[in-house]
């Protein structure tokens, strides 16, 4: 059975955030780069774009989050962590994270986007022209590069879609070229629109 049927399974067919049952989607959760149950949840298109940066978030429709934090998948509980992160300053949230509970193994994935930290401390991703890369983007390579621990070259202005964000340092990427995930350094990319 394929990820996307085992999600629709165990969540009824409705988003396992907000309990939508429209525009149904399988997220991967960063930085997770395999799609499995473990690191997959399903989600409809209104709690991806928010999560994803591509519309404005929405405070009130993440009150749904007060009842998706206490699901029995770890992913819905990290993604439910992670965006009451993002919305703490509403208020309402931080009584939530108050009675939250991950264990350190989820705590630390949880973790592992930066959501808790201040903006001023966040690691930021910039491209050869210094434009800020996310999670999820698309780059082109502007120079070929020699893949370390292989013979393969990564061929200037291949693309490279869906990237992930190395939090720990701003000056590398992940991404898929040729079928096999490589890191890339930040100043070899060009991000597309």
């Amino acid at each position: 059975m394929s990820v996307l049927k085992i999600l629709q399974e165990r969540s009824k067919n409705t988003c396992e955030l907000c309990s939508s049952t429209e525009g149904l989607r399988q997220y991967t959760i960063p930085p997770s780069l395999n799609e499995n149950v473990a690191n997959d949840i399903l989600v409809c298109e209104t709690c991806c774009n928010q999560i994803e940066g591509n519309v404005e978030v929405d405070p009130n429709h993440w009150r749904c989050l007060n009842d998706s934090m206490w699901s029995e998948h770890v992913a819905v509980q990290i993604m439910a962590w992670r965006m009451l992160q993002r919305l703490r300053n509403e208020g309402w949230p931080k009584d939530l994270l108050d009675m939250m509970y991950l264990d350190e193994e989820a705590l630390a994935l949880a973790r592992a986007t930066g959501e808790h930290e201040d903006e001023s401390a966040k690691i930021i991703h910039r491209d050869i022209n210094g434009v800020i890369l996310e999670n999820g983007d698309s780059v082109v390579l502007v120079k070929d590069l020699k893949v370390k621990g292989s013979s393969m070259v990564a061929k200037q202005g291949t693309a490279v879609r869906n990237i992930r964000l190395d939090h720990e340092n701003a000056e590398y990427i992940e991404g898929k070229v040729d079928g096999q995930q490589i890191v890339i350094i930040t100043k070899y990319v060009k991000k597309t629109s």
